[in-house]
């Protein structure tokens, strides 16, 4: 039998390849649908979209600059891994404006996007095929259940500093907006979203 030997070259590539494979085919350990929902099913759609991400930019009212909207980085979970329920909690701690003004003012929204998942191919982001929602309502305190949530997509989390006081929040969603086609904005009812069923 003959016996194949790689270069240290080679092997770096096949190594390189199979890390690429495994990325694309997982965030943040949750594996990823094999195919996006049908555009048209915009409920189906926008669960895949909450569940398969792990950031987006959540939007406070900023009563220090006069109640100007003030967007911020964070990362989020809608539930256990393969049990997401669409509702994003988060872990904020009052040393990061975004905490401070939702304690304030409760009112804010929370924008994602496709292009994360690497599932829009080579359009632009602002493209109608590559999907985004935003979620408006208001925010209120979460305990158990979110807190779980959030560890199993991001177990970092578990370490950050007591003594920064992270507590974690919820979104109770009063509105979405999807755009995840040509023609506009998809009806999709708060109960619609909410109460979808991975068939």
């Amino acid at each position: 039998m003959k016996l194949t030997i790689f270069s240290p070259i080679s092997l770096i590539s096949i190594s390189l390849s199979y890390y690429l494979l495994l990325l694309q085919c997982t965030v943040d350990g949750r594996s990823l649908s094999p195919s996006k929902p049908d555009p048209k099913d915009a409920a189906a759609y926008a669960r895949w979209l909450v569940s398969h991400n792990s950031w987006g930019v959540l939007n406070t009212i900023f009563k220090d600059l006069g109640g100007a909207p003030f967007g911020n980085v964070v990362s989020f979970s809608d539930g256990l891994p393969g049990k997401g329920k669409g509702i994003p909690y988060f872990y904020l701690t009052p040393l990061d404006p975004t905490a401070k003004n939702a304690l304030k003012d409760h009112r804010s929204s929370f924008t994602l996007s496709e292009v994360p998942l690497g599932t829009c191919g080579k359009v632009d982001p602002e493209n109608p095929t590559c999907a985004k929602i935003t979620l408006t309502g208001k925010h209120s305190k979460e305990a158990e259940f979110g807190r779980n949530a959030l560890f199993s997509k991001h177990p970092e989390m578990k370490d950050w500093p007591q003594g920064h006081k992270f507590e974690v929040f919820k979104l109770d969603i009063a509105d979405i907006f999807l755009i995840n086609w040509f023609g506009g904005p998809k009806p999709l009812t708060i109960d619609q979203y909410l109460h979808w069923k991975n068939e």
